[in-house]
């Protein structure tokens, strides 16, 4: 029979770009941990201690102020310090001020 030669497409590109395959979904026969993880960023790593500068005590200390202040977690989002707070205290925060001091430490 006639044997036929199949036309080559031309490459536009100098560069081969590897074709995508088919990537199938991971089926593990068992799994690679025997328990998940707790969750380990509890209220006592979010609080680590009540601030007790001069500055601080003031704020405490003031009629109508009604404040405090701690040392948290820098990756402590405002959230996550109002929960703390309520668990360990069982005092409801209004609202959440935070900055993160020049030694890197954050205040809330």
């Amino acid at each position: 029979g006639n044997r036929t030669v199949a036309a080559r497409s031309t490459r536009t590109s100098v560069h081969f770009r590897r074709p995508k395959t088919l990537a199938l979904p991971r089926s593990p026969k068992y799994p690679r941990v025997s328990v998940p993880s707790a969750n380990k960023f509890n209220e006592f790593r979010i609080i680590k201690y009540p601030l007790t500068t001069e500055s601080a005590m003031k704020k405490i200390e003031e009629e109508n102020s009604n404040t405090l202040v701690f040392i948290v977690d820098v990756k402590a989002n405002k959230r996550q310090i109002k929960d703390a707070v309520h668990k360990l205290y069982d005092v409801k925060a209004a609202r959440v001020n935070t900055l993160i001091r020049p030694d890197g430490k954050k205040k809330a």
